[in-house]
């Protein structure tokens, strides 16, 4: 936004984003809902607890942008700039770390007093002390939750607890349930804030400064800056400054950051580069095609960022129980202790004590984290390695499925097919001619086969004539007129109704065997001739299909457009269970479906762009070699940034172990509660086991969500 004092302020309501500190949780998200919806001028407010982002829109004509960082920074949550998202800070300046270690401190004092026979009073002081300190950020997250958003959760119950069991005398159990919680509460915090501060670090791998060429002269500006169509250099060792297109040089770049692949990839005059990739040795100048807020790397920190708020259906229930469970262990806290008096004879002390031991047994904190904390750590470790899924629903869904259904053309095999063949039919036109016919049609086409018909012309030094009236015909081909005649150029399904269609047939007949797909090109209706281009398999297909397999999926299925004889060579070549060929992009969504069908949850893997029909009707739609690439990113439920087919395999298996983590974690949590619960109930457990072993659950349940940082390795049955 403009500044005021130089009168350029805009006076457009315009959409603005913070990333702020100290963002945690939900109930932290509601308090600063509520605090910015008294700013004038603020609208459509979003926050997202696990980004640390708020995203509003703001009427500059109300307010300013610095006052809403001066709002922010009173309700508790400071804004930080890009230099500082990287940095984690330490536990010391963590002020609930600082309180959980100064109520442990103070619990020590108390029990030390004790034992050393000072006054009660002191020892007593000592540990109120330490239920104020160590309480106090959960207890006044249980009030607000309780006066504004009128919901009774694990913080209330905790609360509850340690206040009565100071109330009946037991103040060291008190102190202890205080601390115990507040030490958990602390750890899920600063986990939660070191797996985004992970996400993050990936902002320091683009640099702040870009050497644009200007005038003639290398300039150094903010990367900020950099504008569309602005040239600048990566000298050796260097990070490209934003998303661009090589325009003069050649070197080999580490693309780790965006794709997930640790191989360099060379790099020459033409080629894409992603921001935040290493250049290695060469000195390339490169036009920016983004500007730096909109760049790969970028999009996918929010992408990512995004996806950790979306819930899964696991996380959602956990969700929904816990707002009807939290307030029935109070409820039955309360009736216990009621009961235990009245109708069992227990002395009131008694029953107070064993009503406690109820509530703190029967919090559902463990259960509460352990899915959220899984999914979190599952979907920052795969968008490290290049794996982008948008949400614990989709990872969720990765887990189940049966059945692949992949796209030939850049996915199985390279996506850059070469002409191998061009055959005259007409004796009165020589080859040279046929192929510089279908590059003038399919210069105006961005199918990778109409391009590879145009590098082959290029590469021929054929003059492609001029065209006018072209037109698309979607799963078919394309027409146009070249020197007064209709040139049409497509599949052999152009020629269906057409006497040339035997011909054409007999000419294909010798070349699709050979895995070659074929373009027919016809002029004023009568075929003239036949080219046949080749699309070769990925070197990896092979492999990756084995590993497809061996991460539990029942049946492989390959889905294109291309004649069946082609498509079987192809098909045979990667190993796949069964080919459907001939298929239109609508024939494509019914095969789909009828896979689901048959054989359950289906994942189709395309180009993200012509393949959106069949995600839809996909279970999950997979994206591959999508960096860069908008509409992809937006259209698939799992976007694949490299081209390595491998990855998808990857995918799999650390939704499979995902899974299990989970399951994991929430058999342990109601294993602990069932226990707990009983023994309360019978008195078998007093209030030290029953804090202590609630609290150690959860550290456990942490411990084992953090396990999916490490990635899934190379485990098989991931989508069993």
């Amino acid at each position: 936004m403009a500044d005021r004092e130089e009168g350029t302020m805009s006076t457009e309501p315009e959409l603005v984003e913070f990333r702020v500190s100290h963002l945690d949780c939900e109930t932290e998200a509601a308090q600063l809902r509520r605090g910015l919806a008294v700013v004038p001028g603020v609208s459509q407010l979003e926050v997202l607890p696990r980004a640390g982002r708020v995203r509003l829109t703001l009427d500059p004509a109300a307010t300013s942008r610095e006052a809403v960082q001066r709002r922010l920074a009173e309700l508790g949550f400071p804004v930080f700039d890009r230099s500082d998202a990287p940095r984690l800070p330490p536990p010391w300046r963590n002020p609930k770390v600082v309180t959980s270690a100064a109520s442990g401190a103070l619990l020590l004092l108390g029990y030390a007093l004790a034992r050393l026979g000072a006054p009660g009073l002191a020892g007593q002081g000592a540990y109120l002390s330490a239920v104020v300190i160590g309480g106090w950020y959960f207890a006044r997250e249980a009030t607000v939750d309780l006066l504004w958003e009128r919901r009774v959760g694990i913080e209330l119950l905790m609360s509850v607890a340690a206040v009565v069991a100071f109330a009946i005398g037991h103040a060291g159990e008190a102190a202890m349930l205080a601390f115990l919680y507040s030490i958990s509460e602390a750890a899920e915090g600063y986990t939660e804030e070191r797996t985004r501060a992970s996400i993050r670090a990936l902002m320091k791998l683009a640099p702040k400064v870009a050497t644009l060429r200007r005038d003639g002269a290398d300039v150094e500006v903010p990367v900020e800056e950099v504008s569309p169509g602005d040239v600048f250099r990566v000298r050796p060792g260097e990070a490209v400054a934003t998303d661009g297109v090589v325009i003069a040089g050649s070197s080999t770049l580490d693309e780790a950051p965006i794709t997930g692949e640790s191989t360099p990839v060379e790099k020459r005059a033409g080629d894409q580069v992603f921001a935040a990739s290493i250049n290695a040795q060469g000195a390339l100048e490169v036009r920016a095609t983004r500007p730096f807020a909109e760049n790969t790397l970028n999009r996918i920190i929010h992408l990512v960022e995004e996806a950790q708020e979306q819930r899964g259906r696991s996380q959602r229930f956990i969700e929904r129980f816990g707002a009807v469970y939290s307030p029935l262990v109070l409820v039955s806290g309360v009736l216990v202790g009621v009961a235990g008096a009245w109708l069992f004879g227990l002395e009131a002390r008694e029953a107070a004590i064993r009503a406690t031991v109820l509530v703190v047994a029967a919090a559902p904190c463990a259960l509460a984290i352990s899915v959220p904390i899984t999914f979190v750590a599952a979907l920052g470790r795969a968008a490290r390695d290049g794996v982008l899924v948008k949400g614990g629903v989709h990872l969720e869904d990765l887990a189940t499925v049966r059945v692949i259904a992949l796209d030939k053309t850049g996915t199985l095999t390279s996506g850059r097919p070469e002409v191998t063949d061009v055959i005259p039919v007409r004796a009165d036109v020589e080859r040279g001619r046929v192929l510089a016919l279908a590059a003038a049609v399919e210069a105006h086409s961005e199918h990778p086969l109409a391009r590879a018909i145009v590098r082959s012309a290029e590469r021929e030094g054929l003059r492609a004539p001029a065209v006018t009236d072209f037109q698309s015909r979607t799963g078919v081909g394309a027409t146009a007129r070249v020197d007064g005649a209709l040139v049409s150029i497509g599949s052999l399904r152009a020629l269906e109704a057409s006497p040339d269609a035997e011909e054409a047939q007999r000419l294909s007949a010798s070349l699709t065997p050979q895995g070659k797909s074929i373009v027919v090109v016809s002029v004023d209706g009568r075929l003239t001739g036949v080219i046949g281009l080749r699309d070769d398999l990925r070197p990896e297909a092979r492999a990756a299909i084995a590993e497809l397999r061996a991460a539990g999926a029942c049946r492989i299925v390959m889905l294109s457009g291309d004649h069946a004889l082609t498509a079987r060579a192809i098909g045979a070549e990667a190993g796949v269970d069964e080919v459907q060929a001939d298929l239109r992009p609508e024939a494509k969504v019914q095969a789909v479906r009828a896979l689901a069908r048959e054989h359950g949850a289906v994942l189709m893997v395309g180009d993200g762009v012509n393949d959106a029909p069949a995600f839809a009707a996909a279970t999950v739609g997979v994206a591959m070699g999508v960096a860069g690439t908008d509409v992809a990113l937006e259209t698939a439920d799992v976007a694949l940034m490299g081209d390595d087919l491998r990855k998808l395999a990857y995918a799999l298996r650390i939704a499979g172990r995902t899974r299990r983590v989970v399951r994991q974690n929430l058999a342990l949590s109601t294993a602990v509660i069932a226990v707990l619960v009983v023994g309360a109930v019978t008195g078998s457990f007093g209030l030290p086991a029953a804090v202590l072993a609630h609290e150690v659950s959860e550290f456990v349940v942490i411990a084992s969500g953090l396990r999916l940082v490490r990635g899934p390795g190379r485990s098989t049955g991931a989508a069993a």
